[in-house]
């Protein structure tokens, strides 16, 4: 069959008999399918609040599947009603339907289709148009052509008709000052790929953009609070001091630092620390924590996506390592990468270069690398479920961040700066700890680290009466404190040692002088919670010898 103009005979087709009122039921049919006679300015009002909360571009995207969905089921019903003829009366009662649902007057400019062959053309105008209408009532004249409903039904009506995709266009609109509008139609295969009007028919990855859109605000939230973060690095102990004094060296130089220690104890915060003392810290600083993604999902995460890469893969959608170009890619828990996300990154670590899936063009990417994890990545390697060469590009400049329990002397601090945040958060006065609910706090052992401290201080200020203080009562709820004591204070004052050994393990990995030394000194501070002067009686030293000791242990 050739293509040609269609002949429009629909008008033989009584379409106001087939459109039927049950009083007793309060029903509207058309045919068999049932209609709804809705107040334009309520639907109007409806489509504004979308435009407005959406975004025209997703507003329109939305209410063009819809108006497809209606097409469709105008054309079925279209197809009862002609039956056995000709199939251009089928196809011309679509623009008398839309007319009749009182949506758009439709004039016929040019049609031609060729059903054997697969080819449509076609060219309609439109007048009285509710859509565009309502546009300009909600938000006057704009820039563009704005009917998105009858779009869609426009595209679906024919789609049904054809048996494949047809796509309409708007070229002309009355939002935007034309006279009318006007809709130009073609086979959807015939237009290219980033067709806009092609590309809104497909449902959006709604999920995945409103996960992109939190992390990319957890991102501003996490710049905006960099100075209170970097704040938060409190602490006296030799321990903390250590690690400090390694990040400092660190910090000026691009060098990748691989944070090492157990769960809870901050390493994001080391790392934010670590990026806004450095030479990138007006760059953005990404975090993504590498064992909370499915595996199937981390690439995508990491490297970004073309449009078609996978199913559901819609949009381009930039990966952390572009999102952190310049700046600094926080890597959380790296042990827990699958291996072929590892092969992945090592490459981009080797060359600075990101592919997206999907995609066939390298892109430079400048990002610092600060990776983190709480497993022992060298037995992971031994065991092969890490890659040998992943480590060593990982590793040129470990820092071990150590547990709370070896950091006893910075636990007031903790408790001082948390109960502050925490009262603010749940608006109730607490004010602080008692003496015997510190001794508590310093004597547990936090498996959980600082995470767990957060959690026993949160409980405590929402049990503690307002006013008061948190009590070990209300601690013994949630503590368990190791009852073993490793050392005690001696009538002189003196730190002794008792039964259990001061450091664990010692003939299994014997200890050089100054860590005893460095070792009397946490207990005593543990012992003396946190207070220097009272630490240093206890060791038999002047309180300014021991400030020189801890200043020595920190660098």
């Amino acid at each position: 069959m050739a293509s040609k103009a269609l002949d429009d005979r629909s008008g033989r087709i009584d379409l106001w008999s087939k459109l039927r009122f049950d009083p007793g039921t309060g029903t509207v049919w058309l045919d068999e399918q049932r209609m709804l006679l809705l107040h334009a300015g309520s639907l109007g009002a409806l489509r504004a609040e979308m435009v407005r909360t959406l975004g025209e571009g997703r507003a329109g995207a939305l209410l063009m599947r819809m108006g497809y969905q209606s097409g469709m089921q105008d054309a079925e019903i279209a197809r009862k009603m002609v039956g056995d003829r000709d199939y251009e009366e089928v196809f011309l009662l679509g623009p008398r339907l839309h007319k009749l649902e009182g949506l758009v007057q439709v004039e016929t400019i040019r049609c031609e289709l060729d059903l054997d062959a697969g080819r449509f053309h076609g060219e309609f105008r439109w007048t009285e148009s509710w859509e565009a209408e309502s546009q300009i009532v909600h938000f006057g004249i704009g820039e563009h052509a704005t009917c998105w409903n009858q779009l869609g039904y426009a595209s679906g009506y024919v789609s049904a008709f054809m048996g494949r995709p047809v796509i309409f266009r708007e070229t002309m609109c009355k939002a935007k000052g034309d006279p009318h509008c006007t809709i130009v139609g073609e086979i959807a295969s015939d237009l290219p790929a980033d067709d806009p009007y092609l590309k809104a028919m497909h449902p959006e990855d709604i999920a995945g953009q409103l996960r992109a859109m939190a992390e990319e605000i957890g991102e501003l939230r996490a710049s905006l609070r960099r100075e209170k973060q970097a704040g938060s690095l409190i602490g006296q102990s030799p321990a903390f001091l250590k690690s400090m004094n390694l990040l400092r060296r660190a910090a000026d130089s691009s060098i990748t630092v691989l944070l090492t220690g157990e769960t809870g104890v901050g390493k994001e915060v080391f790392a934010h620390w670590l990026h806004d003392n450095g030479p990138r810290r007006d760059k953005p600083f990404v975090a993504i924590n590498c064992g909370a993604i499915p595996h199937d999902l981390i690439e995508s995460e990491l490297f970004g996506v073309e449009p078609g890469a996978y199913t559901g893969a819609q949009r381009q959608r930039l990966g952390r390592f572009e999102r952190a170009d310049g700046g600094t890619l926080f890597l959380d828990e790296v042990g827990d990468l699958p291996l072929p996300a590892q092969v992945k990154l090592l490459r981009v670590l080797q060359t600075g270069e990101v592919e997206r899936l999907g995609g066939d063009r390298l892109r430079h990417v400048d990002v610092r690398i600060v990776a983190a994890t709480n497993v022992d990545l060298a037995s992971a390697v031994a065991a092969r479920t890490f890659r040998a060469d992943l480590f060593y590009r990982l590793n040129p400049f470990p820092v071990a961040i150590p547990p709370l329990r070896d950091r006893a002397a910075d636990i007031p601090l903790f408790v001082e700066a948390l109960v502050e945040r925490l009262t603010r958060r749940h608006g109730k006065p607490v004010r602080g700890v008692s003496d015997q609910a510190m001794r508590a706090l310093i004597a547990y052992r936090w498996p959980g680290n600082v995470r767990e401290l957060e959690n026993v201080l949160e409980r405590g200020v929402l049990l503690a009466e307002p006013g008061g203080r948190i009590d070990v009562d209300t601690l013994s709820i949630v503590l368990e404190p190791d009852s073993r004591e490793q050392a005690h204070v001696r009538p002189d004052g003196r730190l002794a040692v008792t039964g259990a050994p001061l450091i664990p393990d010692i003939e299994r990995a014997p200890l050089l002088l100054a860590d005893y030394e460095a070792a009397l000194v946490e207990e005593a501070l543990r012992r003396a919670g946190g207070n220097v002067a009272d630490a240093a009686r206890m060791l038999g030293m002047s309180r300014r010898q021991l400030d020189y000791r801890l200043k020595q242990a920190g660098g």
